[in-house]
């Protein structure tokens, strides 16, 4: 075992990989004085620990409550009054005040104006981390020729000239809707009958390949480059997204077509969130120090990695910005980059980082607010004027809320920041901060940047929440549940009524199967239908597919529509919807049904630790009990724990059963990653760090706080990590 070591710093002992990355890198960078910042931390640490302590025994004390309600009342019919009577009198749920809009000013349109696709990436991957950078522009064609997105996958090999068609046909079918064109006599006209584009007084002038002339319906030329006759690249603006025309008539795909044009760029990945949360394992001061440095190069533009590829080996880089000529000459200049967000860690979790002057763990939350924003102040300008984004994930209600209000105020005050500079995203993911949405918003009406649904983080909590209430419904048919759609609407009618429009992003989530494009283009166009702004995707290809919807629905146009319904017939849903517990009466599986649902669950558990406590991979595709890939984290090995451990508590299936399964898996993801040089295999002991880790999420699954994976996770990280791996 590893003994970690320490330095000294106003009164904190920090882990010598983090006080050297803080005192060599962060602090010189970003020219605030050492004394004040570890001065500044050591008071933030002293002053808000108490609280936060005090916020974890409120979440113990309501769940306490809660579990007493349903086993006092096991065997009779639920009393949906009665339970939301309980849930007002001890707290859980809290008054609703009058109307209020948010007051938050920030001058990123990528959050007030723009709708558009988000990345989310683990900090700690360099490489990955870059590329969700870089993901604000995407080849159309690329991503439609890579993935499945036309209906099948490309075959190894060279270039398919029959798939390329297929390709730069879908593309053209995409410019007819969202840029469509006409002739001088007003007949609509399409791009597939361009033989050139050029600018002309300041408009896009098209030629036909019948010798006619046209243009766009509506202005949308942006700038272009290259002289105006024969412009080598044209940008278009819809829906505030930029669509970028690149025409090389000696490019191999732009000589092959009429109009020379060699791709369709798309503006894609307007925003990327990078996590220091659920897609890392993160668990001492090496790994926290690292996340860090990551972060102060992605804000400060200098993060590089050396990556191989195809058998080239080359440096990663962050792309600069583009500059165009404006149609009416000068010039104009857009971003090259994703506007970058910053996921913290959530209230619980303490890190063995830095020890505080009891020698105790600190709070990771409040380290991440202090170095987070540290790191991020190379975005701010020479006046440290701007905004730095944090998202914060799994507050429980206003209280909490408010919390980290106040912490950023502090924060604030210690690195000399204007009031509000830290804006947030509060993540709805807990079920507590559903029910009371409008007062959590309110906690931090000035700092409110975004909202979203997280649908896998808060169905873990949904199970823990009513764990002694029965037995849950099966995984597969949760999204089915009536909650889930109250929850949805609910998130969006209150972000409205909040006046987030205009002002913060309205977020949805994951779209988890990253090989599954055909099937992401078919379905998540629901997402800005349902008003929301932004919505999570898992690659920087998914992201240039999904920007397509944005190009289809006008979100701002459509948050219209839902506000105008809003204040004719009031929220879509109600707390009655939101609180109709998604359990199983009178469960009728066979036993054939119930094995395969524990053994699903188990095999996503068993795949996605496996990686976490041997390798440190806090998210990676990880094939599922069927060898189709999907992205898995914390929030999904929540649920999954979640569910085993709620049919054990209920005698849905026996202990010995479960633990048959967790074989059984095992043995099957051991062949999964058979792979793998680094994979270090479960089976045939089924002794190791990472097999006991997947056993602790299940059996201890009920005791676990809210339902968390984190602390069994970290514990046997660090063990592992201690072995020297």
């Amino acid at each position: 075992m590893t003994t970690a070591a320490y330095v000294e710093r106003a009164g904190l002992q920090v882990g010598v990989e983090l006080a050297e990355f803080l005192d060599s890198e962060a602090l010189p960078i970003t020219a605030v004085e050492a004394d004040t910042f570890w001065q500044g931390l050591a008071a933030l640490i002293r002053d808000f620990s108490p609280r936060n302590s005090d916020l974890l025994e409120t979440r113990v004390a309501l769940q306490a409550a809660i579990d007493k309600w349903h086993r006092d009342r096991a065997g009779e019919p639920h009393d949906s009054a009665g339970y939301r009577a309980m849930l007002e009198d001890i707290g859980y749920l809290v008054p609703v005040g009058p109307s209020f809009t948010i007051d938050t000013v920030c001058d990123d349109r990528e959050i007030t104006t723009i709708a558009g696709p988000q990345l989310v990436v683990p900090v700690t991957n360099a490489r990955y981390a870059i590329n969700a950078a870089n993901a604000l522009w995407g080849s159309l064609y690329d991503a439609l020729y890579g993935t499945d997105a036309l209906g099948d996958t490309a075959e190894p090999g060279p270039y398919d000239p029959a798939r390329g068609a297929r390709v730069i046909a879908w593309a053209r079918r995409f410019l007819d809707e969202c840029i469509p064109l006409r002739s001088v006599d007003g007949h609509a006209r399409s791009h597939t009958d361009v033989v050139a584009y050029a600018v002309v007084g300041g408009s896009l002038v098209t030629t036909f390949d019948d010798g006619d002339n046209g243009g766009t319906v509506e202005p949308v030329l942006a700038g272009y480059t290259g002289p105006a006759h024969q412009p080598t690249s044209i940008l278009l603006d819809h829906h505030s997204l930029g669509i970028e025309l690149v025409i090389d008539h000696e490019h191999p795909i732009g000589s092959t077509d009429k109009a020379g044009v060699a791709d369709v760029i798309l503006e894609s990945a307007v925003t990327s969130i990078m996590d220091f949360e659920d897609s890392i394992a993160a668990v001492d001061s090496a790994d926290k120090a690292l996340a860090y440095h990551n972060w102060l190069g992605l804000t400060a533009g200098t993060l590089t990695e050396q990556v191989t590829k195809n058998d080239r080996t080359f440096t990663r880089t962050l792309s600069g910005d583009k500059s165009y000529t404006a149609p009416e000459g000068g010039s104009t200049v857009r971003r090259g980059r994703a506007l970058m967000l910053v996921r913290n860690v959530g209230h619980l979790m303490t890190t063995p980082a830095v020890l505080d002057a009891d020698g105790r763990p600190v709070f990771e939350g409040l380290l991440d607010a202090m170095v987070t924003v540290l790191c991020a102040l190379p975005t701010l300008d020479a006046q440290r004027r701007g905004s730095v984004y944090v998202v914060k994930p799994k507050m429980h209600g206003p209280a909490e809320v408010a919390f980290t209000n106040d912490v950023f105020t502090r924060v604030e005050t210690v690195l000399g920041l204007f009031p509000n500079t830290v804006k947030v995203g509060i993540m709805d993911e807990e079920r507590r901060t559903t029910l009371n949405l409008m007062e959590c918003i309110r906690a931090a009406k000035s700092r409110v940047a975004f909202i979203n649904t997280g649908f896998l983080d808060r169905t873990g909590d949904e199970i823990h929440t009513s764990m002694h209430a029965g037995p849950m419904v099966r995984k597969t048919d949760m999204r089915g549940q009536h909650w889930i759609k109250a929850y949805e609407d609910w998130n969006v009618d209150t972000g409205i009524a909040c006046g987030l429009p205009g002002r913060a992003q309205i977020g949805k989530g994951m779209w988890a199967a990253p090989d599954l494009m055909a099937d992401m283009l078919v379905q998540k166009i629901n997402h800005p239908l349902a008003g929301a702004n932004c919505a999570w995707v898992p690659s920087p290809s998914a992201a240039t597919l999904h920007a397509t919807h944005y190009h289809r629905v006008d979100v701002r146009a459509r948050q219209q529509e839902l506000a105008d319904e809003l204040a004719g017939r009031g929220p879509r849903a109600t707390l009655d919807d939101l609180l109709r517990i998604p359990v199983v009466d009178e469960p009728a599986w066979t036993e054939p049904e119930i094995q395969a649902e524990v053994e699903n669950n188990a095999q996503g558990i068993l795949g996605y630790v496996v990686r976490w406590v041997d390798q440190g991979v806090g998210c990676s595709k990880v094939p599922d009990i069927h060898d189709v890939g999907l992205m898995e984290d914390r929030a999904t090995c929540r649920i999954s724990s979640q569910h085993i451990a709620n049919w054990l508590l209920h005698g849905v299936v026996a202990r010995d059963d479960v633990s048959a399964a967790m074989r059984k898996m095992a043995v099957i993801v051991d062949r999964q990653n058979a792979g793998d040089p680094a994979y270090t295999p479960m089976s045939p002991g089924f002794d190791g760090s990472a097999f006991r880790a997947a056993c602790d999420l299940v059996f201890s699954g009920v005791e676990q706080p809210s339902g968390y994976t984190e602390p069994v996770l970290h514990a046997r990280r660090l063990e592992r990590k201690g072995e020297g791996v």
